[in-house]
């Protein structure tokens, strides 16, 4: 399922990207601070989440401005400004009544919204948001720790702004794509004045006006909006339901699904939900990572439309990959993908086919992959501990278009037809011991 991407003016003259994607009743999502229609449809469990809503509804979502597709450059920022970001959609794709669901910096948006448009609004669902920013980030002292960031780091991969977004444990694999998020979403001037005009609004007068059915959805652990916000929204708004979840202000798979049901179920009154998706596998698996060359300065040489250009056909062809050889895709890395498949085969057949498959492209993507084999740590749909690890080590250490695998992969591989080049022994950051690496041949002679 592809969503359909289209542009519109705003009655000021800014250019809107938006993305509608399946049928039934209309809902708008509108997202935080960043967002890119592209970056975010190719992220697994954010494409999760669209294809379910899409089961359901007519699911629309918008670049607001200075981000993503929609015009950068912005001087207006401020509330009002958004406000004709969603009008201007809404008239483009000809909508009568729907449902608008505000998440982060988006919520305060469709509130405003609700409120000047009450006959358009038939349900209102506010997620992980604010109606003033006084607790946004801890206070006024993060704040201003984090627009220092913004200023001097943007896209350099700060600590401080992933563990506010995802958590104090998340992946450090998630910190770097996060960094390399930031840099294709926004620059760093539309980046800052988009978050100087969040921490000057405040819809709290508006909250007595909003009179249509409304969710409000938020996670226990929100650093960047704290559960308080969400109770102060529930308790302003007449009747409004109020709905917590274990996770922080970006959700993981579970969350997020338990939070679509919960939308579902208010809008449509059925908490049926589609077959959720196959799950990483237990016990004895192969892992493969990819990861583009260069990838950063590729972006800085062709820019940001030229190098995602190279990113989709890597991620075409990467996933084309995985479901001819029975591949689960686990997490997109911000330079690649991690992969996990039941056996060795699949695995070594999946890296042979997208080497070609890439090596034979119009637009050639460089990668490296990189394979080991163990038994990893299941959690939330992800994959941890020490042969995850080794995996990424070994990726890192193969050049641009190779293949390198650890021993434990050549060795179950005995016998299955693939050739392979003793590297010697390496020694890999994070581990103790050498690890024999051999290079896969898989260039047709």
């Amino acid at each position: 399922m592809e969503q359909d991407i289209r542009f519109c003016k705003t009655s000021d003259g800014v250019r809107i990207a938006y993305a509608t994607l399946g049928s039934g009743p209309p809902l708008v999502w509108l997202v935080g601070w960043l967002s890119h229609l592209e970056l975010d449809f190719g992220l697994p469990p954010y494409r999760e989440r669209c294809e379910r809503l899409s089961e359901n509804f007519t699911l629309v979502r918008l670049d607001r401005r200075g981000t993503g597709l929609s015009q950068r450059g912005i001087d207006d920022f401020s509330l009002g400004a958004h406000v004709l970001d969603i009008e201007a959609v809404i008239a483009d794709v000809e909508i009568g009544e729907f449902g608008l669901f505000g998440y982060s910096e988006g919520g305060p948006i469709a509130i405003r919204y609700a409120e000047k448009h009450p006959e358009k609004v038939s349900h209102l669902i506010l997620g992980g948001t604010f109606a003033a920013p006084a607790r946004i980030a801890g206070g006024p002292e993060m704040q201003n720790a984090l627009m220092a960031i913004i200023k001097q780091q943007w896209g350099l991969g700060s600590g401080l702004m992933a563990e506010l977004f995802f958590g104090e444990d998340a992946d450090p694999a998630i910190h770097r794509a996060f960094a390399v998020y930031q840099q294709q979403a926004a620059n760093a001037e539309d980046a800052l004045h988009s978050m100087e005009a969040t921490l000057e609004i405040d819809v709290t007068s508006s909250l007595p006006s909003i009179t249509m059915p409304t969710l409000v959805l938020h996670g226990r652990d929100d650093r960047t909006s704290p559960i308080e916000n969400g109770q102060e929204l529930a308790a302003g708004i007449k009747g409004a339901r109020f709905v917590s979840f274990e996770g922080h202000h970006v959700p993981n798979r579970k969350q997020a699904a338990q939070m679509d049901k919960a939308i579902r179920e208010f809008i449509l009154g059925d908490a049926s939900e589609p077959e959720p998706p196959e799950k990483p596998s237990s016990g004895l698996v192969t892992i493969l990572f990819t990861d583009m060359e260069s990838s950063t300065a590729l972006t800085q040489r062709l820019g940001d439309e030229a190098a995602q250009e190279l990113v989709h056909e890597h991620n075409r062809v990467v996933r084309e990959a995985l479901k001819a050889n029975h591949g689960s895709e686990i997490k997109h890395t911000g330079d690649g993908i991690m992969a996990s498949f039941p056996s060795t085969r699949g695995a070594l057949d999946c890296a042979v086919t997208i080497q070609r498959g890439l090596a034979e492209s119009d637009n050639p993507v460089r990668v490296r992959i990189g394979l080991n084999a163990g038994e990893p740590v299941v959690e939330d749909d992800d994959l941890f501990g020490t042969s995850v690890q080794l995996a990424a080590r070994v990726c890192a250490e193969a050049d641009a278009g190779e293949i390198l695998v650890s021993n434990v992969v050549r060795e179950l591989s005995a016998g299955k037809g693939f050739l392979f080049n003793d590297r010697g022994d390496a020694v890999l950051r994070g581990f103790e011991d050498p690890v024999r690496l051999y290079e896969v041949s898989w260039r047709e002679s």
